[in-house]
């Protein structure tokens, strides 16, 4: 039994960087871009909202705030949900993804209100499938005084009960933290998923520092190698001036002492204390400097072998997607073809995963519910409406409702729709009364 994750953090400002990276305005280097078309938005953005960033500015213009936004006030607060790694492969295969989808909306909405969860979005293009979700942080009532405000003797009058303010700290309190936890487990509770361990010291870390402490590990251990060259370099120097100290040493004895008293001299000079410390101080140097060239060593291939372990993942990952690729377009080679559908019927039409495969074996499917057009930007309403997909002429895949094309279906509903909206004229006789 895995564990559930419910991350929320606070967000500065507009928040912009954090919207292109959720709406993939940018694709992060840690994506699969092949995989980027199942993502998908979960809330569907009211008429004329391009991006999660105008509909947070569209909440907080709307939620009657009487007080003035801060330049460095949180706007929004980040959630990020998701399951171990294994149960969230599971639970797609068992084809529950679009109820846990679900699922996570309706808790959210249900603990902070539907109007201020603004953006919801799957990413399935990462290595675990998560949910990000935006929240508004309106809350209801007068704010918290801080001690020293209490401490005043000024009293000042009470606010009502119901002033709508942007506060997040009163969303984000320890307590609340910790009972967002217990309770958001209990929802997951049904795929299989349990809370994590209550008082853990284990903390979230983002994608982002994940990365800067692999780059900050390599730097320091290309740091500690240039540090042990450096040190085997000086270790080297030094051997060499006590080399020359010996040697000169040598000559000047041999130079001052007569040719009978040679070896005697050479004998004298070699017992004393200076040369043999130099000596001793020549073998130390000679032991550190093979110490420190083996930790460079092994330092080098501890490195290498990580890098190769990484380079090995990456390349078979790669290879496997690869094969599958190739293999989808050998034996499947309509699939390709479909994908500028699937995408269609996904974003513009929110059809369902479920609708979409059924739609992909070819088959009729019965939908009831309203649809967007994008040539009228408007949603018409669909009864029993009998959707399939056709082949044209060039070999591309096409939706058709009710046997026509969807462009000609959404305009046969515009006329109906004006034809509702034109007066009708009441004809008057005028005859002359006998």
């Amino acid at each position: 039994m895995g564990f559930v994750v419910l991350h929320m953090e606070k967000a500065h400002g507009s928040d912009s960087g954090t919207t292109a990276h959720i709406e993939r305005f940018i694709i992060p280097k840690n994506a699969d871009p092949t995989r980027t078309h199942l993502n998908r938005k979960l809330i569907t953005y009211p008429d004329g909202i391009k991006d999660r960033t105008a509909a947070i500015q569209k909440r907080l213009k709307e939620a009657g705030l009487t007080r003035k936004i801060g330049n460095n006030q949180v706007r929004a607060i980040r959630i990020n949900v998701s399951g171990t790694h294994e149960d969230m492969e599971r639970i797609e295969r068992e084809g529950r993804l679009d109820e846990w989808c679900a699922d996570n909306i309706k808790y959210f909405a249900d603990l902070f209100g539907k109007e201020n969860i603004v953006a919801a979005h799957l990413h399935r293009d990462e290595e675990t499938s998560h949910i990000h979700i935006t929240l508004v942080p309106i809350v209801k009532g007068e704010r918290k005084r801080k001690k020293k405000e209490e401490q005043v003797k000024k009293r000042y009058r009470k606010k009502p009960a119901d002033t709508v303010r942007l506060c997040a700290d009163d969303i984000m309190t320890r307590l609340k933290l910790k009972s967002y936890q217990d309770s958001y487990a209990i929802a997951m509770a049904k795929y299989g998923l349990q809370r994590g361990i209550d008082g853990s010291q284990a903390r979230h870390k983002s994608t982002q520092q994940y990365y800067r402490d692999i780059q900050k590990l390599a730097d320091g251990l290309k740091s500690e190698v240039v540090e042990l060259q450096e040190q085997k370099t000086e270790a080297e120097q030094e051997l060499r001036r006590a080399k020359k100290e010996v040697q000169t040493e040598k000559l000047k004895g041999a130079a001052t002492a007569a040719a009978t008293n040679i070896a005697e001299s050479v004998g004298s000079l070699f017992g004393s204390n200076k040369v043999k410390t130099l000596e001793r101080r020549n073998e130390d140097l000679q032991d550190r400097i093979l110490e420190l060239e083996e930790e460079a060593r092994q330092r080098e291939q501890q490195q290498a072998k990580h890098i190769q372990e990484i380079t090995d993942a990456y390349e078979q990952r790669h290879r496997k997607l690869s094969e599958f690729v190739d293999f989808v377009k050998c034996y499947f080679p309509y699939v390709e073809k479909l994908m500028p559908t699937i995408k269609f019927l996904r974003d513009t039409l929110n059809f369902g995963d479920a609708v979409i495969r059924k739609l992909c074996t070819f088959k009729d499917v019965s939908i009831k519910g309203e649809l967007y057009s994008c040539e009228f930007n408007q949603h018409f309403k669909a009864e029993k409406a009998v959707c399939s997909l056709k082949e044209d002429k060039e070999g591309k895949y096409n939706l058709h409702i009710d046997g026509v094309s969807h462009v000609s279906w959404f305009r046969r509903k515009k006329e109906e729709f004006m034809e509702k909206l034109r007066p009708q004229t009441r004809r008057q006789n005028r005859g002359i009364n006998l």
